[in-house]
């Protein structure tokens, strides 16, 4: 199975510190489970899992100053 049969969304997820993390995936679990993959167990401890905000690629640049 292709990873273009599956859409994939982007996500801001909302962190302790007032930032943001900007992930993708299927869905919000998929891509919280891909940072796991990049991230430190210390940068996902910061991540709030059940606040986050689907966005679009357009979108992305409004939320540049967000990103930490």
């Amino acid at each position: 199975m292709s990873s273009f049969d599956t859409p994939h969304h982007m996500y801001l997820f909302a962190m302790k510190n007032g930032k943001k993390k900007l992930a993708y995936g299927s869905t919000p679990e998929d891509a919280l489970n891909i940072l796991k993959l990049r991230l430190t167990d210390k940068e996902i401890a910061e991540i709030i899992a059940d606040q986050y905000l689907k966005i679009t690629q357009r979108e992305m640049r409004a939320h540049l100053a967000e990103l930490g």
